[in-house]
């Protein structure tokens, strides 16, 4: 399995909506849950694919209207790294409050 080079705010954003879901999510359906651009979710659903850490899948429902959608979800690699990546970048990104102790 290849490793994530560069690890963003939107890549965790990506992450994290796969790591809540059981079933397989379409990119149109990330793309709303994180608020950000499609043209930056696209890309890093194909990082995430390319690394092996999800799969994609064209749905193959023909009796649904529309477009056809592209499911993803974690694959084993993803469920085990996936956790640790957005962990480490929390605890990166975590800063605390200033007159704490």
């Amino acid at each position: 399995m290849a490793g994530i080079h560069r690890v963003t705010e939107p890549t965790v954003d990506v992450l994290r909506i796969l790591l809540d879901s059981r079933d397989p999510v379409w990119g149109l359906k990330i793309v709303d849950a994180t608020g950000r651009k499609a043209g930056s979710i696209y890309p890093i659903l194909g990082r995430l694919e390319e690394a092996g850490w999800i799969s994609g899948e064209w749905e193959s429902d023909d009796a649904r209207t529309g477009a056809r959608r592209r499911l993803y979800r974690l694959t084993a690699a993803g469920a085990t790294e996936a956790p640790q990546v957005v962990a480490t970048f929390d605890a990166r990104t975590t800063r605390p409050a200033l007159g704490t102790a």
